[in-house]
């Protein structure tokens, strides 16, 4: 985008969202700690922030790259060209009515699990460990021990090129880690959430259960985006990347977990070339010893 286009479309942005950087540095908004700068990074404050923005770039029929919790991402080496949306704080509120529970794009995840756990609301458990957001966990149908979000959520309200727009779940088009919102240009603001009623103590020993079981089975110090690789049917990525042998290696500062073998831990000097020398590596030995081939899981954004 030329500099005086974009300085244009700056000036526009800021006239309804107060927090808009040049050349910012992304590294420090996602969860793997790894990527360039955006030429300019748009964080409404609000809901009312985030349409204002959203009016803007459609209106220049821009569409922005949004991030939430930056999970599940891995961000190029050389940044962002245009526009990046990051839904996070202030676009956060949460509002529980009986067994409904209304959560903003940008509330997180194991934030929400909890305080439904502690309000005797059983569902979202299985969430507590996992770092993303409301609104990424719908766009990828997030999910871990079995549960998804799919087999929770009511609606999600998403703005698209025409105005808000309400999803029910058959609408969302949900399939393994993926939604109909991959495929279009909308932007997750809510989501609710249809929970059961239970006895507060019993959710809770369910979900410390599965953070216990997250922990142990899970890194938890380096920087990491999650999964890599996708599951292939009927198995388990990590299982094969063990089988071949894939635990442990390096390149740079990107390095296969020894606790989970589907997750490039960032030793904390990693660039996104590192990781992705890694994971080619890590697929060239599955193919070789197992026959399978794996797909990325994590997004890939950027210039790399």
């Amino acid at each position: 985008m030329p500099a005086a286009t974009l300085a244009g479309l700056e000036r526009r942005l800021r006239e309804g969202v107060r927090d808009i950087r040049r050349d910012a540095p992304l590294a420090r908004h996602v969860a793997f700690r790894i990527g360039g700068p955006a030429d300019v990074l748009v964080i409404p404050r609000n809901v009312g922030e985030l349409r204002a923005a959203m009016r803007v770039l459609t209106n220049e029929d821009i569409r922005p790259t949004v991030i939430g919790a930056g999970s599940n991402v891995l961000v190029g080496d050389r940044g962002i060209r245009g526009i990046v949306v990051k839904i996070g704080k202030g676009v956060d509120r949460v509002d529980i009515d009986g067994e409904r529970v209304t959560a903003e794009a940008g509330a997180g995840l194991p934030a929400l699990a909890l305080r439904c756990a502690r309000a005797g609301l059983a569902g979202l458990e299985f969430a507590a460990g996992i770092p993303g957001s409301v609104g990424g966990s719908v766009v990828m149908n997030a999910g871990a021990h079995g549960h998804a979000i799919e087999d929770v959520i009511e609606a999600a309200d998403v703005y698209t090129p025409d105005g808000d727009r309400r999803l029910d779940r058959a609408t969302l088009g949900f399939a393994y880690r993926v939604s109909v919102l991959h495929h279009q240009p909308w932007v997750v603001i809510c989501a609710t959430f249809r929970l059961q009623r239970g006895d507060p103590a019993a959710i809770m020993e369910r979900l410390d259960a599965w953070l216990a079981h997250r922990g142990a089975t899970q890194p938890i110090g380096p920087p990491s985006s999650g999964c890599v690789f996708r599951n292939p049917p009927g198995d388990h990525a990590g299982r094969l990347i063990d089988m071949a042998g894939g635990k442990g290696l390096t390149v740079g500062g990107a390095r296969v977990s020894e606790i989970h073998g589907n997750y490039i831990v960032n030793d904390g000097s990693a660039t996104a070339s590192d990781v992705m020398a890694l994971a080619e590596q890590v697929k060239v030995r599955v193919r070789d010893r197992t026959g399978t081939i794996l797909e990325m899981e994590v997004k890939l954004l950027g210039e790399f």
